[in-house]
């Protein structure tokens, strides 16, 4: 598309993705990241990765972080974050994105959660990192499956498996969320949300942001651009996608997610969709 790079604006930048043949609801993502700034977005999956050189910068859950070389991130699904560097020469990692419900039927246990978004140790992410780099390598089935069940060994001492007897209570703005989520093709307008909540406009705005860490528009579109991709992986066409999610046409959606994930939807669908 015109105007719209292929890539990242910088030519040190670079990102690829890979999903896994035989084990659906896992992806693969490797980049170098030196200039390129990502807006909150967000992955309704385990985000598990590891800082391989330099050091970046990201705020999660309110709370800014910066990583630095050997470090192990760890992002729970449907939280939004940032992504930006924190040197001079960018920051290099990889990542594995996991589906809530296959990590509980691959392991077997309930409820996994990380309270630590971030831990800077070369004993952990060293060895996370090998096994990471061999999925991207592996050239069977079995083998995928094999280094997955090794992943997620060296991961489990990490987590937590949450109570299934008490549930955490909803707060308030969850139903915003929940009606953003399910209205992505939809024109949203901020009188509609704050009245869910039986707030003004403005004050429900302040406090939405505050709660979140981001506004309305910023989550829907991190919504939009997430089912965006679900789409893209299986195959649809762009044009299609971008109405499905709510985007103008194909030219917004080719903008919005390249701004997004530093990649076309086209050249990404190429990268992962598999027939």
């Amino acid at each position: 598309m015109e105007g719209v790079p292929a890539i990242f604006p910088c030519e040190k930048d670079r990102a690829r993705f890979q999903q896994l043949s035989g084990l659906p609801g896992v992806e693969l993502y490797q980049a170098h990241i030196s200039r390129y700034a990502f807006e909150p977005h967000t992955h309704e999956a385990f985000g598990i990765g590891t800082i391989e050189a330099g050091a970046q910068r990201f705020r999660y859950r309110g709370t800014e972080y910066t990583a630095p070389a050997n470090s192990l991130v760890m992002m729970n699904p449907d939280e939004l974050h940032t992504g930006e560097s924190a040197c001079a020469d960018g920051w290099r990692y990889q990542m594995i994105y996991i589906q809530p419900q296959l990590m509980d039927e691959l392991t077997g246990d309930r409820g996994w959660w990380f309270n630590e978004a971030l831990l800077t140790d070369p004993r952990l992410a060293q060895p996370l990192s090998r096994t990471l780099a061999a999925l991207w390598q592996a050239e069977s089935e079995l083998a995928r499956q094999g280094l997955l069940s090794e992943l997620l060994l060296q991961i489990r001492p990490l987590a937590r498996m949450s109570s299934p007897a008490a549930p955490q209570a909803r707060h308030r703005f969850d139903q915003v969320r929940d009606f953003l989520r399910a209205n992505l093709a939809e024109p949203v307008r901020l009188e509609q949300l704050a009245a869910l909540v039986s707030l003004s406009p403005w004050h429900f705005l302040r406090a939405f942001r505050q709660h979140y860490h981001v506004t309305p528009h910023q989550m829907l579109m991190a919504f939009r651009l997430y089912e965006a991709k679900q789409r893209l992986a299986r195959g649809e066409a762009a044009a299609s996608v971008a109405a499905a999610v709510g985007l103008t046409d194909q030219a917004h959606l080719t903008r919005a997610f390249a701004n997004r994930y530093g990649i076309t939807p086209g050249r990404y669908q190429k990268q992962v969709f598999q027939p």
